[in-house]
């Protein structure tokens, strides 16, 4: 092949929309299901069953999208919302089988029958649909942003409480090995005692490897002497035990100071205190 420089232009010019159909097998599968639900004024617990129950574990994880839609939950949420009601046993198909009542009290204290009984009841107008259309495109992008600014805000009203105007949110630090970002710096960016980091799991681009490796980017950045305390936040971390537990084992190793969520908010206030007599800041 003979070697050539490329222009900009050039693969600029030649780019085309890459257009695919966003119904793939699941979809059509879940499509089809919800066509078997017949349409009633009110439904009842057995109506319930009837869009729960499945012959096999990919049946019943098209059974499990279904009343994801009916309730409005991603599968995240869903699957956060029945661990935390069902406890410890799982949540698929085998979990069902073998305790089917509680699987579907569960279902109905989610509310699914009501959510079925309006959802099908509903007389759509053609506004209707484009809100649909905003909540699920643009709208899941708020309420991820709005869920990561929310923990940074509220870590920042307790910051402040503490440390008065001595520390900068949202900035780059100065550490032995070069900059690095971070949610506040106290007292400030040059060379900080403490350090901050919020990170609301369930956040537009807060996944697992974002929020882990933002981590470990101050980590390696700090000076070893340098607290660095870890705030976060959300249920869907229940769904993702063992990624939870690796940030733990930071905080074990002493790489992380400690971690906090919104219920530990005396914990932390009570540990900036410290901090600040420590520090004399």
């Amino acid at each position: 092949m003979r070697r050539i420089i490329q222009e900009f232009d050039d693969i600029i010019e030649s780019l085309s929309p890459l257009d695919v159909d966003w119904m793939d097998d699941v979809a059509q599968s879940i499509m089809d299901r919800i066509s078997t639900v017949e349409i009633k004024s009110e439904y009842t617990r057995e109506d319930i069953a009837s869009l729960i129950e499945a012959k096999s574990g990919p049946e019943f994880v098209v059974s499990r999208f279904c009343v994801g839609l009916f309730l409005g939950y991603s599968k995240d949420k869903l699957e956060v919302e029945l661990k935390d009601r069902l406890g410890p046993g799982g949540t698929g198909i085998n979990r069902y089988n073998k305790d089917r009542e509680t699987y579907l009290n569960t279902l109905e204290e989610l509310g699914l029958r009501d959510a079925m009984t309006a959802t099908v009841n509903a007389k759509p107008i053609w506004s209707d649909i484009l809100k649909e259309r905003l909540r699920s495109g643009r709208g899941s992008a708020v309420t991820g942003l709005r869920r990561g600014r929310e923990l940074e805000d509220w870590a920042e009203e307790i910051v402040r409480e503490v440390f008065e105007d001595n520390y900068e949110a949202r900035c780059s630090f100065t550490g032995p090995r070069g900059p690095a970002k971070c949610d506040f710096a106290i007292p400030g960016r040059d060379h900080p005692h403490i350090l901050i980091e919020c990170k609301g799991y369930g956040a537009t681009g807060s996944k697992m490897s974002d929020i882990i490796g933002d981590l470990d980017a101050i980590i390696e950045t700090k000076r070893p002497d340098t607290n660095l305390l870890f705030v976060t936040d959300g249920l869907t971390w229940k769904a993702r035990m063992n990624d939870m537990r690796k940030i733990v084992q930071r905080q074990n190793e002493g790489n992380v100071t400690r971690i906090y969520t919104k219920q530990m908010r005396d914990q932390f206030l009570a540990d900036l205190a410290t901090l600040k007599a420590e520090f004399g800041i």
